[in-house]
């Protein structure tokens, strides 16, 4: 009889998939499917006010009238049809920019390991905001990167710090989102993103703005981008995205970027996908004449469901708790007090059909075990109403 030898193990997974877990935001989300669950965990557009009718008609048109182009390869930078426009609306913005500026991405998320296969080698340190949006933590830990929190207050990032950081630190770039920040909400005030600019030409210091949540404002004045400040014009890359605004199922975004930063992630992106949907592309591009109106409407919709959930939270936290009041996006952040771990609590509060995202995931180091993330647009105000007085009972049973 002749034995079979045993087959020898097959080669281990790459070092950075071993040492980078998974997303707890997404892991929530599996556990909180449940129909009867109000979640106020995920940063998801409400679904009724997708445009169904709009878009759908937007496809018709682009496979009625070029099935030819909509259904072929395109080119990696992105269609010219897309870009062009979406150019405008940038530079109507108050930056001024031009279609062969921009790089369209398969999501903005795209556009984070796009920009870290082109900029970061392994060791390279990388600043972040504490806390900081949580799948840029994941992007930058399988590029091997060293990620430093910058500390920062209710305005974001210090510029103090940021200076005492980049002597000691020789970082290579400085992550943010400036505008409705994930997690926070908080948004950076126009005389700290001259600093940022500032600080960033002085020491030689990539930034990379993140701006998914920027047309989502219910109130307040509008912010200008830290690529428009003196100084940044040649160091900033803009990230934007249409999930928010449009849809996340069409997987659109964009990075704006100087020439020879923008090139490298072409080069990156054709290995990754070679390019972004066409059809997706030319019907976005089609939807552009009637997104604004259709934004709109979404703003209306979230300011109501926002003031319903500021409305509610004196009542459904424990005495001792802050939260911020976000002048838009989707988030809002609190911080419970001593000795409360949001963490530990979730499954508690979870039995009573209701989820938050706890806050210790967002933090590149020394987490606040005290603070959660909710998403507030979701959810209509009744439901707000109802998932509040379930959190209550959860936090105290």
């Amino acid at each position: 009889m002749t034995l079979t030898p045993a087959p020898a193990p097959l080669p281990p997974l790459a070092a950075r998939a071993r040492t980078v877990g998974g997303s707890p935001v997404r892991e929530i989300l599996a556990v909180t499917a449940r129909p009867e669950v109000i979640n106020f965990a995920g940063g998801l557009p409400a679904p009724e006010l997708f445009d169904r009718v709009g878009i759908a008609a937007a496809f018709r048109t682009v496979l009625d009238e070029a099935p030819e182009r909509a259904l072929q390869y395109s080119t990696t930078e992105g269609e010219p049809a897309l870009r062009q426009p979406l150019a405008a609306r940038i530079s109507a913005r108050g930056l001024p920019t031009e279609a062969d500026d921009l790089l369209v991405t398969t999501g903005s998320q795209q556009a984070l390991s796009l920009l870290a296969s082109a900029l970061i080698d392994p060791g390279d340190t990388i600043l972040v905001e504490s806390p900081c949006y949580l799948a840029a933590l994941q992007v930058f830990g399988l590029a091997g990167a060293r990620v430093l929190p910058v500390p920062g207050d209710e305005d974001g990032v210090d510029p103090a710090a940021l200076e005492a950081l980049i002597r000691a630190e020789r970082p290579k770039l400085l992550y943010l989102v400036p505008t409705f920040q994930n997690p926070t909400g908080r948004t950076m005030p126009a005389a700290r993103r001259a600093a940022l600019a500032t600080a960033a030409a002085r020491h030689g210091l990539w930034i990379v703005e993140d701006d998914p949540y920027g047309e989502l404002r219910y109130d307040g004045d509008h912010v200008p981008w830290i690529a428009s400040f003196p100084g940044a014009e040649d160091r900033t890359v803009l990230l934007g995205s249409f999930s928010k605004v449009m849809a996340p199922g069409l997987r659109l975004g964009w990075l704006r970027a100087p020439a020879g930063l923008r090139r490298a992630c072409a080069v990156a992106k054709q290995a990754a996908d070679l390019h972004t949907p066409t059809l997706n592309q030319l019907a976005a591009a089609r939807y552009l004449d009637v997104l604004d109106a259709h934004v709109a409407k979404v703003r209306a919709v979230y300011g109501e469901r926002r003031d319903a959930m500021l409305a509610g939270l004196p009542a459904a936290l424990p005495a001792g708790s802050a939260w911020n009041r976000p002048e838009g996006g989707m988030f809002l952040w609190a911080r419970l007090p001593e000795p409360y771990d949001t963490t530990a609590l979730l499954r508690r509060v979870v039995e009573q059909n209701v989820a938050y995202v706890p806050g210790e995931p967002f933090y590149a180091a020394d987490p606040d075990r005290s603070t959660l993330r909710l998403c507030f647009v979701t959810q209509t105000p009744e439901e707000i109403e109802e998932g509040l007085r379930r959190l209550a009972k959860g936090l105290v049973s």
